[in-house]
């Protein structure tokens, strides 16, 4: 099996947690959404891009680009649907070309 290749996130979400209003976050469950799979929703449903291009943009191909952005919108309609937090953060990436931030590599630990 070769290595699994790094995604390039070029953007940082300013609000990582997200919750309904009103309810304790002790009676919720904590869904997760990776670094890698806020860029691919980011790019393709926000910004528009077509998968070919958002896979480019992410260093990846289009095959992992459209394996990313299942599991993003997955977890983020089993947040809505279930009533969960939504917690943006981990996974295997590359932060590249974000304002102010350098170069850093995340891992989920």
């Amino acid at each position: 099996m070769r290595p699994k290749k790094r995604r390039l996130v070029r953007n940082s979400p300013a609000v990582r947690f997200f919750k309904p209003r009103g309810i304790p976050l002790s009676e919720l469950e904590i869904v997760a959404l990776k670094d890698e799979e806020w860029e691919a929703i980011l790019l393709a449903d926000y910004s528009r891009l077509d998968q070919e291009e958002a896979a480019r943009n992410m260093g990846i191909s289009r095959p992992t680009f459209s394996r990313v952005l299942a599991s993003a919108r997955a977890a983020v309609a089993k947040a809505l649907a279930e009533g969960g937090a939504l917690k943006i953060g981990g996974g295997d990436f590359r932060l590249v070309g974000c304002a102010g931030s350098g170069t850093r590599a995340g891992r989920a630990g």
